[in-house]
């Protein structure tokens, strides 16, 4: 008998996470393994960060911090919503947590009862779908294409609701797609969903900064959509601070104390001195990040270049994040190398393997014809990784 719950045996294991594990193990046994599986910037946490993190340590910092946030860091982020977003929240509608995954997790759990269904445009980041499922929704996943910019249309969202419809899920920029929703088409969608006042959105906009279309937009942004979305965000991506574990939500009231409260449960307030150095880091002008943004443009043009050199891949150009997500359909059923190639994950094993490359498969993400790559490391690597990749799939 396995003693262990239905609810972790039913869980997914990060496919994300499993591929970089396995890429390390390779590469400890002496291969020459090129991983670009994980979505982690390459650049060092800035200085002027790290000053405040060092401060807060000699001024003490060390004792439970409030479960929702210091005060002094929501009203920081309240700053920074207005400043970037247009977006007007109040320190009581800010809830800091230990990651943005956090974040996720604590509003799948205040927001979802058992059969409620939430819409997850495909492709999307790889949590969304087990952790609505872990809390007793429905993920409904609506497929886009690489032709389409991998973006939802107002027909799709709209023939994708149900009565059960409580929620739609999505990121822009968007893991793993890259794609930048602009406010023309979150307009769209907006208008969509004022059919439909009890359908809430999660906005993931953490790679908001990374962002090459020169523009970006909130949907909270946008007339009649404040009160029915929760933003969420973090220093993770922009300001390479991954291992600090900071994320945060804007929401309605209601919802961010919902989240405090389960919050207080679970892990209470978020990391002291990582906290002190946020507020550092949201209130320094976006400009301070312009030359990784530059660093990750010029990247994305040389890899997308070597993609269309590929004969087989399909490729859009993506507008912001650090991954391209090329449709490797054509290989399906074919051989390469004594290898039969049936899927996407084949194709992604078969790349480690031969090309000794780590991806990840797109069937993590929702979308069974393509693979993700992550951009964040340097242009040598990237030119050594793509031309292994080349030769690997000439067969």
């Amino acid at each position: 008998m396995n003693p262990l719950s239905d609810r972790i045996n039913n869980l997914a294991t990060s496919q994300t996470l499993a591929m970089a594990a396995l890429a390390r193990e390779l590469k400890a046994q002496g291969k020459d393994i090129i991983s670009l599986s994980l979505g982690e910037p390459d650049f060092n946490t800035p200085d002027f960060i790290k000053e405040a993190a060092k401060k807060a340590i000699d001024d003490n910092y060390s004792t439970y911090s409030p479960v929702d946030g210091y005060q002094d860091l929501k009203e920081a982020i309240c700053r920074k919503f207005k400043r970037d977003n247009n977006l007007e929240y109040k320190p009581s509608q800010i809830v800091v947590s230990t990651g943005a995954k956090q974040s996720l997790y604590n509003i799948a759990q205040v927001m979802l009862n058992d059969g409620d269904e939430v819409i997850l445009p495909a492709p999307y980041w790889v949590s969304y779908y087990e952790i609505v499922k872990l809390s007793g929704g429905v993920p409904v996943e609506v497929p886009t294409s690489v032709e389409t910019d991998f973006k939802i249309t107002p027909e799709q969202l709209e023939a994708a609701i149900t009565p059960k419809t409580k929620m739609m899920w999505f990121s822009s920029p968007c893991n793993p797609s890259g794609s930048v929703y602009n406010r023309e088409e979150l307009t769209a969608i907006a208008k969509v969903l004022e059919k439909y006042p009890n359908i809430y959105v999660v906005a993931d906009e953490i790679y908001e900064h990374i962002n090459f279309s020169g523009t970006f937009c909130s949907i909270g942004s946008i007339p009649g959509m404040l009160e029915k979305t929760i933003t969420v965000n973090g220093v993770a991506k922009a300001f390479a601070m991954t291992g600090y574990r900071i994320g945060y939500i804007g929401a309605p009231e209601f919802i961010a104390k919902a989240c405090t409260k389960i919050q207080g449960q679970v892990t209470s307030g978020a990391n002291s001195v990582a906290q002190r150095a946020t507020i550092t880091a949201v209130d320094a002008d976006p400009s301070v990040l312009n030359h990784m943004v530059q660093a990750f443009h010029s990247r994305r043009d040389l890899v997308v270049g070597l993609l269309k050199e590929i004969p087989g891949i399909k490729i859009n150009v993506p507008e912001g994040a650090f991954y391209v997500f090329p449709d490797v359909s054509s290989f399906f059923g074919k051989t390469l190398k004594g290898t039969e190639i049936k899927d996407a994950n084949d194709v992604s094993m078969y790349l480690l393997a031969e090309a000794c490359v780590a991806t990840v498969t797109g069937d993590a993400f929702g979308n069974p014809n393509c693979i993700r790559f992550s951009y964040a490391t340097s242009e040598a690597l990237l030119t050594e990784a793509l031309k292994r990749i080349k030769d690997a799939l000439a067969g």
